[in-house]
């Protein structure tokens, strides 16, 4: 069955890097396109990053220039490189396909707090 399983959030300070992984299994990866998505306390879930099955990218604009997203086909993996963090970008970070939706995974905590 399809599984999303992200991992590597972490408590940082402003300023700081945290990338984030998201493993991918159940369906035909390579060719999806594929996002990270973020979800705030009290706030809607919001798309943060996409990457279409050829590698091109598209960022939120909170994000660009910080934020680079990258996929290994090989590996089922996509990435989120996380740089110049603020407080602002405190949530729960979830992997999807971009217009394919997949059942959930249980996200990363990302706190980004001094």
């Amino acid at each position: 069955q399809v599984q999303l399983v992200e991992s590597g959030g972490d408590l940082v300070q402003p300023g700081g890097s945290v990338r984030l992984s998201c493993a991918a299994s159940g369906f035909p990866f390579s060719s999806r396109a594929m996002s990270w998505y973020r979800q705030a306390p009290g706030k809607e879930r919001e798309l943060v990053a996409s990457i279409s099955n050829t590698g091109s990218t598209n960022y939120t604009d909170s994000v660009k220039g910080r934020f680079t997203i990258s996929r290994d086909t090989a590996q089922n993996t996509v990435y989120l490189q996380m740089n110049s963090l603020t407080p602002e970008d405190t949530a729960v970070y979830y992997c999807n396909g971009r217009f394919v939706k997949y059942p959930w995974g249980q996200g990363t905590q990302v706190t980004v707090s001094s």
